[in-house]
């Protein structure tokens, strides 16, 4: 038998080179001595994903980036750095929604949409979002924990919120398509589900250049059809709203006027419509529309933003709401509040955020909305929530003081699995009662209700983990990176210039306005003191000024280079009593003089550069000119 060669084959058979899946089968199969480690003591064995996961800190927190591993793409790390994002363009069609309305001429199409659980989105939806605070809540959030990381701790939109805010379903069917939606099945789609020509569908899908709709087209087709039209043509209308309502809704993406057609396929069985959990499925859409905004270069947000509007007006009261006094607990608690646009700039809302207190949280909301609405069981669902391709992660430990209980060190948060394995996420969800938290994972409520408590440890674990404050403190209230690095180094030599650059700094804290707070006010006069007070220490070889007290020389934050949460302090709140503030005595009365003697003589200043010359003379350059203009005049 003729030997064999390295690849298996025999001398006298033509040769070929292997492929790449034999290259690979042979690396694989082939063994590897293992290296001994030189010194085990030293260099004890860890978990894989601990000794991984160990990443370096970033300025202004996290000091330990095992959990926020991406935070080095995230636009607060870029503000934190200098650099600034305007306010997010925000994608609301709560206006549109009132182009097309179910009346009475209609009521055979508001049926099935009320049967579906989706009739609350026709009303609740807020025609007003305000862009400063939600751009501000978008910096917060985190994608890896999925929550807006606050200075106190972690909070999140769950689905408690989802079922009180909205009224929809929270329970049911995952939402899942089998792949994306190419634009010939598309066209397809339209033609079978809404009784449009291929020319109509073909049209449509190459304006979008994508396999959507708009929404203005949808409107146009199928807002005319009653209940005096036949039976298939308010079947297609009845799923040309739906799909309008979801898209306007639940489902809003960034292109701002088109739906995408894959979730008309939901809308062919009417019937089942009201089976989908469509709560869950908007909280991951959401998500994920949060999770795409927080980085730096993206300029739009998307998403149900009356969702998110709603939820910050329900937590936070005293700072951004309107109560509408007209509101019933029967109607989802979208309609409790009236939508307005803070006036407040972007800054400015980062700042209050930055000094937000947790007593200022409403963390129990619906207390009185119970009775209507008690706690679903699945808002204590740990796993991952599934809209078509879009697969986030739920945390309820994360936020326990939401729902009542002490908040504890979570444990690390999980990686969602991949979108295409579907089967696996839908066997997962349907057994969600296997999958909630625990009461030993949940620990003790709170003492008090709607306190906020959290273990003693929570706080230093949280410090290290968490960016806490999103406006650096050397550009806080009116100062620009431009204005600052305009002004005067610390260590110019001459007092003018010291007090010019505290000049300047002062200016840029009054063109603020008095909407400021006193805090803004106090770190400016305390800045401009640190200032005055350097150029006092400079000059100190020819004068012997009387020194500030030690209590006083609080360091400027421009000279700090970088401030960690768990180091930098804000100024004293108001009821706290500020520093003196150091002001000269004024200068001694003169004793006027006695009246037999003979008065003082009068000692007059020269005059400052501002003052007018004195009068001229026949030998100065000025004289001369206007002698000569004179002379001139004369002789005219």
């Amino acid at each position: 038998m003729p030997p064999r060669t390295r690849g298996g084959y025999t001398s006298d058979a033509p040769r070929r080179r292997p492929t790449g899946s034999e290259r690979r089968r042979r690396v694989h199969l082939r063994e590897v001595d293992p290296v001994p480690d030189p010194d085990p003591v030293e260099h004890p064995q860890h978990d894989r994903d601990e000794t991984e996961e160990v990443f370096e800190g970033a300025p202004g927190g996290p000091i330990d980036r095992s959990i926020l591993r991406s935070f080095h793409k995230h636009v607060a790390a870029k503000i934190w750095l200098g650099e600034d994002r305007a306010p997010l363009k925000l994608v609301n069609h709560g206006a549109k929604l009132q182009l097309w309305e179910l009346d009475m001429e209609r009521s055979r199409i508001y049926e099935t949409v009320h049967r579906s659980g989706l009739a609350p989105l026709t009303s609740c939806s807020h025609r007003v979002a305000s862009r400063p605070m939600l751009s501000a809540f978008c910096e917060r959030w985190q994608p890896e924990t999925t929550t807006f990381h606050m200075p106190f701790g972690e909070m999140t939109i769950t689905l408690d919120d989802v079922a009180s805010i909205l009224h929809i379903p929270v329970t049911g069917s995952m939402i899942s398509f089998p792949q994306p939606l190419r634009v010939d099945d598309a066209n397809a789609l339209l033609v079978e589900l809404l009784g449009t020509t291929d020319v109509e569908a073909s049209r449509e899908t190459e304006q979008c250049r994508s396999p959507s709709v708009r929404l203005l087209w949808l409107r146009d087709h199928f807002s005319t059809i009653t209940d005096a039209s036949s039976d298939d043509d308010i079947m297609f209308a009845t799923r040309a709203f739906l799909l309008h309502l979801v898209g306007c809704t639940l489902f809003a993406d960034k292109s701002a006027t088109s739906v995408a057609v894959v979730y008309l396929e939901l809308f062919r069985d009417l019937s089942m419509v009201g089976s989908y959990a469509w709560g869950a499925a908007c909280l991951a859409y959401l998500y994920r529309q949060l999770t795409t905004a927080t980085r730096f270069e993206v300029r739009q947000l998307g998403g149900y933003l009356t969702l998110l509007q709603a939820w910050i007006y329900e937590h936070f009261p005293e700072m951004f709401s309107s109560p509408d006094m007209s509101y019933t607990e029967s109607r989802p608690r979208a309609l409790r509040w009236r939508p307005h646009v803070i006036p407040d700039s972007l800054q400015s809302v980062r700042e209050r955020l930055d000094r937000l207190q947790i007593s200022e949280v409403c963390w129990e909301p619906y207390v009185d909305h119970r009775a209507e609405h008690p706690l679903p069981d699945i808002a204590w669902y740990s796993g991952c929530l599934k809209c078509g391709q879009v697969v986030e992660p739920y945390h309820p430990e994360r936020v326990l003081r939401q729902f009542g209980y002490i908040q504890t060190i979570p444990p690390r948060p999980f990686t969602p699995p991949r979108p295409d394995r579907s089967i696996l996420l839908e066997q997962y969800w349907e057994r969600w009662t296997d999958h909630v938290l625990t009461d030993q994972s949940r620990g003790r409520r709170c003492h008090y209700s709607g306190s906020g408590e959290s273990v003693p440890e929570y706080m230093a674990w949280y410090d290290r983990i968490s960016h806490r404050i999103v406006q650096p403190p050397q550009l806080r209230s009116g100062f620009t990176t431009d204005a600052r690095s305009s002004l005067p180094s610390h260590a110019a030599s001459t007092s003018d210039t010291r007090a010019a650059r505290a000049l300047t700094l002062l200016r840029l804290v009054i063109s603020g306005g008095r909407e400021q707070s006193v805090d803004v006010f106090w770190g400016a006069l305390n800045e401009a003191h640190g200032i005055l007070a350097g150029s006092d220490e400079t000059s100190a070889s020819h004068s012997t000024p009387s020194p500030a007290p030690a209590s006083h020389s609080t360091p400027s934050p421009a000279t700090l280079p970088f401030f960690s949460p768990a180091t930098f302090v804000y100024p004293p709140a108001a009821s706290d009593d500020p520093p003196p503030l150091i002001v000269p005595p004024p200068p001694a009365p003169v004793a006027p003089p006695a009246a037999s003697g003979p008065p003082p003589p009068l000692i007059v200043p020269p005059p400052p550069a501002s003052v007018a010359p004195p009068a001229p003379t026949l030998d100065s350059t000025a004289s001369t000119t206007v002698y000569v203009r004179a002379k001139r005049k004369k002789k005219t």
